[in-house]
């Protein structure tokens, strides 16, 4: 008992909704959860599309100048000019997709998942769903509806507090 009170904990807000920022919060608070720290998510804004049941994820390379592709045995970035082309983001999530499968990588479901099976408590901006007009059998089961008091609270009983 006394060392689930001496638990350390770790907050972080989760503000981005595309498949190449959808990964670093559940791999760092899976990864926390199985280091036994306290975990608690706080999706707002965009954040909040990850708690979607159906997740359809893109990848945008507009403005991504640190965006490189392996192809050809080289990192090609890609050019801005190529994002603004029509399919270019399709395009740059499909190589995406392929390169995470071809790599064996978990997926952002297995991960989410997975957060929700070590007692990650993840919390959905009420804010946000009623901003953005989002039901709540829209999400996933096990997230706890809150605000910006929820998050604060949690914060304030941290260990680690992250922005992503």
């Amino acid at each position: 008992m006394a060392e689930a009170t001496n638990a350390k904990r770790m907050s972080m807000i989760v503000t981005k909704g595309t498949l190449d920022w959808a990964y670093p919060p559940f791999i760092l608070a899976t990864t926390a959860a199985a280091m036994g720290l306290e975990v608690s998510m706080f999706f707002t804004f965009y954040g909040l599309w990850l708690l979607r049941k159906k997740l359809d994820l893109e990848v945008s390379p507009l403005g991504n100048p640190a965006m490189k592709m392996p192809l050809a045995g080289m990192h090609i970035a890609m050019p801005n000019l190529f994002a603004a082309l029509p399919g270019a983001t399709a395009l740059a999530s499909s190589m995406m997709k392929d390169m995470i499968r071809k790599k064996g990588i978990a997926s952002v479901e297995e991960l989410r998942n997975l957060a929700l099976e070590s007692d990650v408590k993840m919390i959905a901006c009420q804010m946000t769903m009623d901003l953005f007009e989002i039901k709540r059998e829209d999400l996933i089961e096990g997230p706890v509806l809150g605000g910006a008091a929820t998050y604060i609270e949690s914060a304030t009983q941290s260990d680690i507090n992250l922005y992503i």
